[in-house]
């Protein structure tokens, strides 16, 4: 998927852009699809805060260094507004060159903005998940927020 060059379109847009540059280990590709913000801020699981652009750029980096993540996200839930969407999923991780490593199952939040470039990422949080999830996808909607 090419640097987006254009407004992305929707809050999915940016969420599957940024699988996607997961699944490719694109540096430019996942900090492009944060918002310009120095209020941003990611939290890897079992890591601490990340707060503004510099510091999330070097932790992907570190991350991208290792290659590719693999991450399958599921069991989605949206609740949005106008300008604002959250999104509560399982994030599926396999290491696929470790055969010792065992799956592990994120729980994760993104937070996008719809801001003057688009709808941006403006949190990303992961925490490991106790167990495995359930086996049948729950898609759901809250529909628009007050």
């Amino acid at each position: 998927m090419p640097l987006p060059r254009k407004p992305l379109a929707s809050a999915e847009d940016v969420e599957n852009a940024f699988y996607d540059a997961m699944a490719r280990a694109d540096l430019e590709l996942m900090m492009a699809l944060w918002a310009d913000d120095e209020e941003i801020f990611c939290v890897h699981p079992g890591a601490p805060r990340l707060q503004g652009q510099a510091a999330i750029r070097e932790s992907f980096e570190m991350i991208f260094e290792r290659g590719p993540v693999h991450i399958r996200p599921h069991h989605l839930h949206v609740a949005h507004s106008v300008g604002c969407a959250v999104h509560s999923l399982i994030e599926e991780f396999k290491a696929p060159d470790d055969p010792n490593w065992q799956e592990a199952h994120i729980v994760a939040t993104n937070v996008y903005m719809k801001t003057p470039q688009g709808w941006r990422m403006v949190s990303h949080h992961g925490s490991l998940a106790p167990g495995r999830p359930p086996e049948a996808p729950v898609v759901t909607s809250l529909g628009v927020l007050h």
